[in-house]
């Protein structure tokens, strides 16, 4: 007996999205559901009174492949927004990613030559020792200044743990500049969609069914009788009842706040690096699209520990959580017809692009499978 769908999509962000407007496109018929209550997962905006507010944290698009920035132009045009942000520590503003301000705030040095001499000069010390975890290569790679004004405390604050208990890779995803630049991506396409992410969800989605506020848990038995396959989004632990214990994941909590004024910290995006302030940036979200309205929105980003009723964002791979996920990641690849996508289905840090483009692979794999 034929299924009323040939997918079901647990989840309307980015992965699910994409997977279905292909599919859709290739005649293919989809039921995309989401148990929140508005489609685009992590990419949803609420429009407060003209500005687009990032609900889930800032959402800035960077990408380097030129076929993925036309697709998602497709769909909604993308501004010139440039990713500047700024890091507050005890009050004073240091410019990021790493670069000749920010060094000319630190020491006062002003070539590149003086620069490279002074991160010699903090690294030396530690040069000698073989990196164990993230304080180590922290201090190997850049010197106490560097670390302990802008680097330590925000790391801490947003992994929960002592630096020196953090794997030494992570800190590898910091830019390092001897230019005046203050452009934190060095991709060749960047920018955010003109009006917000909804629009990019709902060209993805357009003429296609969508359920919102519709938890794939609660219906998993009744949802599986009307699909020939799945797309599941979740987390990857939760869609095999933790058989095998739980991954661990960083959680956030935001907190919104209106203000009668037009402009509150001139940037969109600010991070406050002191252990002691307990939100990791202030996201200033009319700043994303050049808004001059007389009004302004602020967003307080607060990292905590993932607990059931939590959203799980950041997966935390380190040793232990990435060998529970190869197991997990076995059981999955013998589910027949269960397609596993996103960053809590694969457990992987992915940027925007990283899961467009992967969903766009999984799609192409099963249109090549129903032409062969």
């Amino acid at each position: 007996m034929q299924k009323k769908y040939d997918y079901l999509i647990v989840g309307s962000g980015l992965y699910g999205a994409v997977f279905a407007y292909e599919m859709n496109k290739a005649g293919k018929r989809c039921l995309v559901i989401d148990k929140r209550n508005h489609a685009g997962g992590n990419t949803y905006c609420e429009n407060v009174d003209g500005i687009n507010v990032h609900n889930y944290g800032a959402h800035i698009f960077h990408t380097n492949d030129e076929f993925i920035w036309k697709f998602v132009n497709r769909f909604v045009p993308f501004n010139r927004y440039t990713n500047s942000p700024l890091a507050c520590y005890k009050g004073k503003m240091y410019n990021l990613p790493f670069n000749m301000n920010t060094f000319y705030q630190l020491w006062g040095v002003t070539t590149p030559t003086e620069a490279l001499e002074k991160i010699r000069e903090q690294t030396l010390p530690f040069t000698k020792q073989q990196p164990k975890n993230l304080e180590e290569q922290a201090l190997m790679l850049l010197g106490d200044d560097i670390y302990s004004r802008l680097i330590k405390g925000y790391t801490e604050k947003q992994w929960g743990r002592p630096a020196c208990e953090l794997p030494a890779s992570i800190i590898k995803r910091l830019p390092l500049r001897l230019t005046y630049d203050n452009n934190y991506f060095d991709d060749k396409y960047q920018g955010v969609p003109v009006g917000g992410y909804n629009a990019l969800i709902s060209g993805l989605l357009q003429g296609i069914e969508l359920r919102i506020n519709t938890d794939y848990f609660s219906h998993r038995s009744a949802l599986h009788e009307v699909a020939d396959k799945i797309v599941f989004t979740g987390s990857i632990d939760r869609f095999f009842d933790y058989r095998l214990g739980r991954l661990e994941y960083r959680s956030l909590r935001f907190e919104h706040e209106r203000k009668q004024i037009k402009n509150f910290q001139g940037n969109a995006v600010i991070n406050y690096t002191e252990r002691e302030v307990p939100y990791t940036r202030i996201i200033e979200h009319k700043h994303f699209e050049f808004g001059d309205q007389p009004h302004t929105v602020i967003t307080k980003e607060f990292p905590m520990n993932f607990k059931d009723e939590a959203e799980p964002y950041y997966p935390i791979n380190d040793e232990k959580n990435n060998r529970l996920y190869k197991k997990y990641k076995s059981m999955a690849d013998d589910v027949p017809n269960v397609i596993f996508g996103g960053r809590l289905g694969c457990y992987q840090y992915y940027d925007m692009h990283q899961v467009i483009g992967a969903s766009l692979k999984a799609a192409a794999l099963e249109s090549f499978r129903h032409v062969y």
